[in-house]
């Protein structure tokens, strides 16, 4: 045991002293967009200076708005709290026109969704937290797991100063070590006699002694897929005390329990939208310190007298001063010119129009700057907006969200949380996929729809001209139909199943044949009539 604790804090260094560039830059930008964070990329500063003054420095306001309302467009794109933003769904198309197992993914979102949003999960603080941790450095992490008291999921933000990054060959973060504080009385209520005698040591004299820990979760080597127990999971889970180099714990997960958000992926970790413009937000923090100092001159110019002139001005309102004119009544005292301050604020305002751009602030104020635009403009307008942000927002479905949710699965079904499957689910071997319902997903997604209907729109003129409803066999509508259906978030239990609609079918062919056979009963009479008359003439 020694050995492993020995081998994970040695290869915690190594990832540590790799990412110096990165925490430097992390640094400059938290001293100005994240106040907050501007001492927390030093080492052994979890606890101090709390409450500590941080933006003294900061003259300008502007990245740190925009950063929040980049956080805000992340969280209404991708997960927004009032809408139900993905589904779930069999990878086999033809499972999927199967009522029963409609239902049952619908079932399971329903539970998903209830238990992420209890306010003992905290998934949505936590969430935001990841959100402007991409926005500013590129890289957030969310860390998911049960619940320690009862049933459910928890969500734990995990600063990207605890976490430390490791890809597989394919580019996805595979191992992680974080690195967290705790007090020793703290930390003996997660593990208690199991730490080293310095840290109980403080539990009488200091319990808000501060010491550092390792959780290390990777790809477990050894694993012995017959086992039942950790041995058998796919990832290793370590927790290492630093302090005498302890093992404390040792477990597994069947499923990667950090979820990891990278705006730019750039090998282990991302680049952000702060990191393109920190050149604007450092020339806008110095343009706005500069303009300031010109406002101040203009509000209180300095003045200019000549040696001979008035002395000791009384600058209070309504205060004769003798002195200040000569005999001409030309003034003996004048204000020293201060710069353009209307240049000031046109430099000013091109580099906020760069930032804003960055964290998609500007893209999102059309809408509101233009209210009277036509419903079509809008939703072309809209339409262009997913163009833009669709591979950044791709990532994050893919890395961050996808895996999130692989997690949040395997916790509930670990907690028999989950209905069992429907039989001929079971029977396909039916895998699951994960479809987004998010209001960008829908609006990409629309486009699919609208060239349908813009498609049938030009078939239907064409039959009306030739009068031959053949172009319209072209259109599988068995098809279509559940797949507007689903674009438009129509819940599978309010449709009929696939077995019901061929019923329907069935009964409306059998009522045609009775009709057709009802309308030509007159017709065969009169057929039999005119024969019989015939022979028996």
């Amino acid at each position: 045991m020694g050995n492993i604790a020995h081998d994970i804090i040695r290869d915690f260094g190594r990832l540590r002293s790799q990412r110096g560039n990165w925490e430097s830059h992390w640094r400059e930008i938290s001293e100005r967009i994240v106040p907050n964070d501007s001492q927390i990329f030093q080492s052994n500063t979890h606890f101090k200076n709390q409450g500590e003054k941080k933006t003294s420095l900061l003259f300008d306001s502007t990245g740190q708005v925009a950063l929040g309302r980049f956080t805000a467009i992340l969280d209404s794109l991708l997960t927004p709290v009032n809408q139900t933003w993905h589904r779930l769904r069999a990878t086999d198309p033809n499972l999927n026109k199967i009522r029963e197992v409609g239902v049952y993914f619908d079932e399971i979102t329903r539970i998903l969704f209830n238990h992420r949003y209890t306010p003992k999960a905290n998934f949505a603080g936590q969430n935001q937290q990841v959100y402007q941790s991409t926005g500013a450095y590129g890289t957030g992490g969310n860390f998911i797991d049960e619940l320690s008291v009862e049933p459910g999921i928890r969500y734990k933000f995990c600063h990207l100063n605890e976490l430390f990054l490791r890809e597989n060959h394919q580019g996805v973060v595979d191992t992680v070590y974080r690195y967290f504080g705790l007090t020793a009385r703290q930390a003996f209520q997660k593990w208690g006699d199991k730490l080293p005698d310095r840290i109980k040591s403080k539990l009488g004299t200091d319990p808000d002694c501060e010491f550092y820990f390792i959780h290390c979760v990777t790809p477990r080597q050894d694993r012995d897929i017959s086992r039942l127990d950790f041995k058998g999971m796919k990832y290793a889970s370590y927790y290492v005390a630093e302090e005498g180099q302890v093992l404390l714990s040792e477990g597994g997960y069947r499923t990667f329990p950090y979820a990891i958000s990278r705006y730019y992926p750039d090998l282990a970790y991302g680049r952000s939208p702060a990191m393109d413009v920190l050149p604007a937000i450092k020339t806008l923090n110095e343009e706005k310190k500069t303009l300031l100092k010109q406002g101040h001159r203009a509000l209180d110019p300095i003045l200019l007298a000549h040696d001979d002139g008035v002395l000791d001005e009384d600058l209070v309102a309504g205060k004769i001063n003798f002195g200040g004119v000569d005999a001409n009544g030309r003034p003996l005292v004048h204000a020293l010119p201060t710069g353009n301050i209307a240049i000031g604020k046109d430099l000013m305002d091109d580099e906020r129009a760069v930032i804003n751009d960055a964290f998609l602030v500007t893209l999102f104020q059309i809408l509101v700057e233009t209210p009277t635009m036509t419903a079509t403009e809008v939703l072309e307008r809209t339409r262009e907006k997913g163009m833009l942000i669709a591979p950044a927002m791709g990532r994050q479905r893919s890395e961050y969200l996808g895996s999130m949710i692989e997690r949040e699965l395997d916790v509930l079904d670990n907690q028999n949380l989950l209905p069992p499957p429907p039989p001929v689910l079971v029977e396909a071997q039916g895998e699951y996929e994960v479809v987004y319902d998010s209001p960008l997903s829908r609006a990409q997604r629309a486009e699919e729809a609208a060239g349908l209907m813009r498609s049938v729109e030009s078939t239907l003129n064409i039959v009306n001209v030739t009068q031959d409803p053949a172009p319209l066999d072209h259109y599988d509508w068995d098809v279509i139909v559940p797949e507007i259906n689903a674009i438009n978030g129509v819940p599978a239990k309010w449709m009929k199943d696939i077995a019901a609609v061929e019923e329907i079918r069935a009964q409306r062919a059998e009522a045609q044949q009775v009709q057709q056979m009802t309308d030509a009963a007159p017709g065969a009479a009169a057929l039999i009539n005119a024969g019989a008359k015939a022979n028996a003439g």
